[in-house]
């Protein structure tokens, strides 16, 4: 066990960036997302990934982190935009980012010219990615690597503000994915079609615009209930945000 967490410690710190949400918070966005695909859709998607739940498929992107024949995907999990830009007006990455290939998954799904590995894995890429948008220290100020060189304290134990969102907050309340999701609730119908109605650099811009709230910290950086008080609602929202826009995604493609 020691030498498998030194492994992923090893992952952190070559790529840069903390593993979004963490386990329950994509497993969390998966689920949410089946739920509410259309029966066609649900039935083709569960083919391709050869009955495996989106839940279980949410983490695959960070799981390969440690295979370099992915290397290539690290820096599509997140997007740097200054304060004031656009995504347009915004210096790209020659490597991709996460605006960037959230399009151009969903563009090759929707031509359906690919092979059923390729669209497996575009799948699992978009399941992970949409999720990984919602949090927002992934759509970064280019200063801190996403909050990763914001060290902070969590409940009296070192951590980095991007770990406090990806994990520690959802993490902290001790509960298993299946019962995240029964907190977040389920919205409206008009909600859905609202959240539906939108695209992914939406939910970039949103993103961008809750990190004051983030980056809203006491001066000596010590982090434990209060700061979970103010911020748990919104983790709770951009996580149901993600998944019930994964399924718009999806039903649009497959349903």
């Amino acid at each position: 066990m020691k030498k498998l967490l030194s492994i992923f410690f090893i992952c952190f710190a070559l790529t840069g960036q903390a593993f979004a949400w963490g386990q329950n918070g994509h497993r969390a966005v998966g689920l949410v997302a089946e739920q509410h695909l259309s029966k066609k859709a649900k039935k083709k998607i569960l083919n391709l990934l050869e009955e495996n739940t989106l839940a279980e498929a949410a983490t695959w992107m960070d799981d390969i982190k440690s295979d370099h024949a992915y290397d290539h995907t690290h820096d599509w999990h997140w997007v740097t935009i200054h304060d004031g830009e656009t995504y347009d007006q915004a210096e790209k990455n020659p490597k991709g980012d996460i605006i960037g290939k959230i399009e151009e998954i969903t563009k090759a799904l929707k031509a359906g010219n690919l092979n059923k590995a390729q669209e497996q894995e575009y799948i699992k890429y978009l399941i992970h990615l949409v999720g990984d948008v919602h949090q927002p220290l992934h759509v970064g100020t280019g200063d801190d690597q996403g909050g990763n060189q914001v060290k902070v304290q969590w409940f009296y134990q070192p951590s980095n503000l991007h770990r406090v969102w990806d994990s520690d907050m959802i993490d902290g309340k001790d509960l298993s994915f299946t019962e995240i999701v029964r907190f977040l609730g389920e919205p409206k119908k008009d909600q859905v079609q609202q959240w539906q109605a939108t695209n992914v650099r939406d939910w970039a811009t949103e993103s961008m615009s809750y990190r004051p709230q983030v980056y809203n910290l006491p001066e000596d950086k010590k982090l434990s209930y209060r700061y979970s008080y103010k911020n748990f609602d919104l983790v709770e929202q951009r996580l149901l945000q993600a998944g019930i826009r994964l399924a718009g995604l999806l039903n649009e493609i497959y349903g």
